[in-house]
């Protein structure tokens, strides 16, 4: 191949990985049930726990949470809800007709139902035992720029709103229709804008359509050497449109940087065309760029069709690690001077006790004399000899990417700080399974509520500073709030620290109770969660660092921004669609003309 020629690459056959849960996340093959002996099991074959038997799991829950979890004991679900009578604007779908074939249309029930949800506990609740008021009331799959044009204009012209649709795994419930919207609403599904159009290996760019999904992006660059580094915890099911949109960060962060450092150019889809670059360098300075206004737009401004990134060479070494230390201060000090450092390893995550304990819940169960004796001897050996206390004692897990040498100082760093710190080498065999459980783990929530435990997860972004201070905070309030309501037992409140900087950290936080006998009980973790984010900013967080505002935290947006700075996103939105043709609605900008 000549030096700087493009070419594309062969993406996977989208159909050929399986089908999708509809009441749920992840795959419909995978998931986690319970076995005739009231053991929890995960089925399918697609994770290292697939098929592993977790006997620890119940017990544990039943402890942490006060409650007796009955394995057997099951709120059965109704998916899917009645789904409203969709709104049809014959004059818009008949024009529709001339540019997208009735083959790429829907009006099916259970296709616009799952555009009309994504992945937080209150949507998930609502499709297995709630209702939701409107859902789009038709799906189309364009295919070209062009197709997205026409759309967007015929929408404009007959007086329709559209909401554009990628992977649907926000957590922020950005997908929520307005059930007071009068006008047909048109979910624009990107699944079939999903290839790389082309590579330049010279240059380290690639030109990826927005609806690939991330695990599609990820097999095909590393078949050719490459990798765009960009690995979210839902790098399965997200698109590159959507972690534009939502301004998302990845857990290996620290090697190629956030979505807005990998991004070179976005080309979108207004009310007023397209906004395309017709020269991308690697840095410009050419006043204001209508780009930028795309990183967090959440569907509010525009249909983002396709980007242009940065991609690197797989790396030549991988490598896993993990650290046990005595208290989760010591692992925020550790990880503080390991930023400080600089060269840090790829991904750095620490998690406080209470996670690590769920982490040992979810062990497989230990067969034969050998490994039972080696189980127990680790056991005393970290309790006993070396003083480690069960209910304090947290993990970091690392994950090294680059050349040998960059490996090896990496890991003699962290040795070094290790040993300062007092922090026992807990070994690859830890680290890799703590990395690679994160893909297992999203599918435990929904498992868990159809066992009387409600659960979710909520992040921030806070200064070094703040840190420790703000998780013992937020945990209190947590514990508070559940006292007040009288809940059964206790919440479950855990959190982890994700991501690196200078500056501060990611703080990623999990929240759980048990709500056999609570009246709405959906409505009360939100109402718990919002406690929580409250002190999130009275702690000196931030409102979210990659989740995105949506219409779940849209409530707390003028404590982020002055009345001046909240005005101006506004005027923005409404001078770039000044008769809401793009109906998400999110972050406080409202979708309903009427």
């Amino acid at each position: 191949m000549a030096a700087g020629q493009r070419f594309t690459p062969q993406m996977p056959d989208p159909d050929s990985d399986g089908a999708p849960a509809m009441d749920g996340w992840g795959f419909a093959d995978s998931g986690f049930a319970i076995t005739e002996d009231g053991n929890v099991t995960m089925t399918g074959s697609r994770y290292p726990l697939s098929g592993q038997v977790l006997p620890h799991l119940i017990p544990w829950i039943s402890g942490i949470l006060g409650i007796e979890v009955d394995p057997f004991d099951r709120n059965e679900p109704h998916y899917p809800p009645q789904v409203p009578e969709p709104v049809i604007n014959r004059k818009f779908v008949k024009a529709l007709g001339e540019v997208i074939p009735e083959s790429r249309q829907s009006v099916d029930d259970e296709v616009r139902l799952r555009r009309g949800h994504g992945h937080t506990q209150e949507d998930v609740w609502a499709i297995r035992y709630g209702s939701i008021a409107r859902v789009p009331d038709l799906v189309v799959w364009p295919e070209s720029d062009d197709e997205v044009e026409a759309i967007v204009q015929l929408a404009g012209r007959h007086g329709v709103t559209i909401v554009p649709y990628g992977g649907g795994s926000n957590v922020s419930e950005a997908l929520r229709c307005d059930p007071n919207e009068k006008r047909m609403i048109v979910s624009v599904d990107l699944g079939r804008m999903n290839r790389i159009l082309w590579v330049d290996p010279e240059n380290h760019t690639a030109c990826i359509q927005a609806g690939a999904y991330g695990r599609h992006i990820h097999t095909a660059l590393k078949a050719h050497g490459f990798t765009m580094g960009h690995e979210p915890d839902s790098v399965e099911f997200s698109t590159l449109g959507g972690w534009i949109a939502t301004n998302a960060s990845g857990m290996k962060k620290n090697r190629y940087g956030n979505i807005e450092d990998i991004v070179r150019d976005v080309t979108a889809i207004t009310v007023d065309g397209k906004i395309e670059r017709y020269s991308v360098g690697p840095r410009e300075s050419i006043g204001l760029d209508p780009r930028s206004l795309l990183f967090g737009s959440e569907g509010n401004i525009a249909i983002i069709t396709s980007a242009i990134v940065s991609i690197f060479p797989v790396p030549a070494v991988r490598a896993f690690d993990s650290v046990l230390l005595y208290t989760f201060e010591d692992g925020v000090a550790m990880t503080n001077e390991l930023m400080k450092q600089g060269n840090i390893p790829a991904s750095v995550r620490l998690v406080d006790n209470m996670q690590f304990q769920f982490s040992q819940a979810l062990k497989p169960a230990t067969h034969g004399t050998v490994a039972k004796l080696k189980s127990r001897f680790q056991k005393f050996m970290v309790t006993k000899l070396y003083g480690y206390k069960p209910d304090q004692m947290c993990v970091l897990t690392l994950v090294y990417e680059g050349s040998k040498k960059d490996v090896a100082e990496q890991q003699k760093r962290v040795r070094k700080l290790a040993k300062k710190y007092r922090g026992l080498a807990a070994g690859a065999e830890n680290g890799q399974r703590g990395y690679t459980m994160t893909f297992a783990i999203a599918y435990i929530r929904d498992f868990v509520m159809k066992h009387w435990v409600i659960a979710e997860s909520f992040e921030t972004s806070v200064p070094w500073s703040q840190v420790v201070e703000l998780c013992d905070r937020v945990k209190k309030r947590v514990v508070d709030e559940h006292a007040a309501r009288n809940l059964p037992g206790h919440p479950y409140v855990t959190c982890r620290v994700t991501q690196l900087y200078p500056t501060g950290v990611c703080v990623y936080f999990y929240l759980a109770f048990h709500y056999k006998g609570v009246d709405h009980p959906s409505e009360v973790f939100s109402e718990i969660e919002r406690a929580a984010r409250d002190e999130i900013l009275k702690s000196g967080g931030s409102l979210s660092h990659h989740h995105g505002i949506g219409k779940i935290r849209e409530g707390f947006v003028d404590r982020i921004h002055s009345p001046a700075g909240l005005s101006a996103v506004q005027k923005v939105v409404s001078a770039l669609d000044p008769d809401k043709v793009f109906g998400a609605g999110n972050h406080a900008v409202r979708s309903s003309k009427g």
